[in-house]
C-alpha cells in the first residue's frame, strides 16, 4: 500500500464549508469530487465537503456529479459545523458576516473576495490572529498565478522596492482590442461584456476599482502597512478616446491599465488615516492608471485577458509573473491551494 495513502486512511475528515455556487464556486465543488483522493493524499486525511450555501434554491446551476442534498440556504449553520470556510459568493454582505461568525467558530476560511479583503481585511485577520485561526486569500489576486504567494513568501527574506502590474484581464482584453485589432473603443468595451468579461457593475473594471483592491492586497503584503482604497491614485479608462489610442499608436505605444505600488520614503506614520491610528513602515504609495508603455514591452505584448505582474526586490532583482487572471477553473485552482495548505495544518496540529 502506498505510503500516502497509509497517512491518510483513517483519518477523521476535514469538513469543508463552501459559501457561493457561481462560476467558482461550482469549479471547487466538482475538483473537491473528482481529485477526492489526490486530496486526501496530499493533506492527510479525506476532505468533506458538508454544504454549499446558496442564495436560491430554486436557481438552476451547473453543479453535475454534485448531490443536491448538499446545497443549503442556511449559511450560518452551515459554517458553525466544519473546520475550513471557503468563501466565494462575493461581496461584503453576507460574506463578512459570515466569514467573521466562522473564525470565531474555529474555523480557517479561505475567500476569493478582493473587495472585501481592500475594505475590511485588517479587521478580519485581527479576528483571525486573535481565534488561532488564518484567512487565506490567494485567489483574491490575479486568480491562479501565485503573487500573492511570492510577495509574502518567497520574498520574505528581500526588500520589494516596487510591483506594478496588469491585473484587471476585463480592461486588458479591451485595451488590446483597440491596439491590435483597431476596434473602436466603445465597441470593445461592448464586446467584453456580451463575452462576460466585465463585472455586474461595469465600474468596477472600466473605473479600476477592481484593479484597486488588488493592488492594495499586494501593498499590504509587500510593506506590512494598511493602504486602503482611499490611498490608491485611482483613474480608469472610462475617458479614453479613439484619438488617444491612435496618438499612442503614432509613437509605438499602447494604452494599458496599470496598478503599482512602490517605497516611494522611509517610515513617516500612517499610509492612511485609520481608526486604528498611525502605522510604522514605509511610505508606500499606490496607484491605477491608464500608461502609455512600448509596444514590444513586456506589458505592451500582454494580449487580450491575460494579466502580468512585475516585482522589483533588491536581492532577486526584476521577478515577472504571467498568467490568466480570472476563470472559474484558474481561480478555483488558488482556492483549492490555499484550502489544502489549511487543511494539511489542521491535521499536523491534531497530532
Amino acid at each position: 500500500m502506498p505510503r500516502e495513502q497509509q497517512a491518510h486512511e483513517g483519518a477523521a475528515p476535514v469538513r469543508v464549508a463552501l459559501l457561493g455556487a457561481g462560476t467558482v464556486g461550482a469549479a471547487v465543488a466538482q475538483r473537491l469530487m473528482d481529485r477526492a483522493d489526490l486530496f486526501a493524499q496530499r493533506v492527510g486525511a479525506p476532505l468533506e465537503l458538508t454544504g454549499i450555501a446558496v442564495r436560491d434554491l430554486g436557481r438552476p446551476r451547473d453543479l453535475s456529479g454534485i448531490l443536491p442534498g448538499l446545497l443549503t440556504d442556511d449559511p450560518e449553520s452551515l459554517v458553525d459545523q466544519v473546520d475550513v470556510v471557503v468563501e466565494v459568493m462575493g461581496g461584503i454582505q453576507p460574506a463578512r458576516g459570515l466569514i467573521e461568525r466562522a473564525l470565531r467558530g474555529g474555523a480557517d476560511v479561505v475567500t476569493a473576495n478582493k473587495q472585501l479583503l481592500a475594505q475590511h481585511g485588517s479587521e478580519l485577520e485581527a479576528l483571525a490572529a486573535g481565534a488561532g485561526r488564518r484567512v487565506e486569500f490567494e485567489a483574491a489576486v490575479v486568480a491562479a498565478v501565485p503573487v500573492m504567494r511570492t510577495v509574502r513568501d518567497a520574498l520574505a527574506g528581500d526588500e520589494i522596492r516596487s510591483i506594478s502590474g496588469i491585473i484587471n484581464g476585463s480592461t486588458n482584453y479591451i485595451l488590446d482590442m483597440v491596439a491590435r485589432q483597431g476596434m473602436p473603443f466603445q465597441e470593445a468595451v461592448r464586446q467584453a461584456g456580451d463575452l462576460g468579461y466585465l463585472e455586474a457593475d461595469p465600474t468596477e473594471d472600466l473605473e479600476g476599482l477592481d484593479a484597486a483592491a488588488k493592488i492594495v492586497l499586494l501593498a499590504r503584503a509587500a510593506w506590512g502597512v494598511d493602504v486602503g482604497l482611499d490611498d490608491v491614485q485611482r483613474e480608469g479608462i472610462s475617458g479614453l478616446t479613439d484619438a488617444d489610442f491612435e496618438s499612442a499608436r503614432g509613437t509605438g505605444q499602447v494604452i494599458k491599465l496599470i496598478a503599482s505600488a512602490w517605497r516611494s520614503g522611509p517610515a513617516s506614520g500612517s499610509a492612511s488615516d485609520s481608526a486604528a491610528g498611525p502605522v510604522s513602515g514605509p511610505r508606500i504609495e499606490v496607484a491605477v492608471r491608464p500608461t502609455l508603455v512600448a509596444a514590444d514591452h513586456p506589458f505592451g505584448q500582454t494580449r487580450e485577458g491575460t494579466n502580468m505582474v512585475i516585482i522589483e526586490a533588491e536581492s532577486a532583482g526584476s521577478l515577472r509573473l504571467s498568467g490568466a487572471g480570472a476563470g472559474g477553473d484558474e481561480t478555483a485552482s488558488a482556492v483549492l491551494g490555499d484550502l489544502i495548505n489549511v487543511a494539511r495544518s489542521r491535521v499536523a496540529a491534531r497530532d
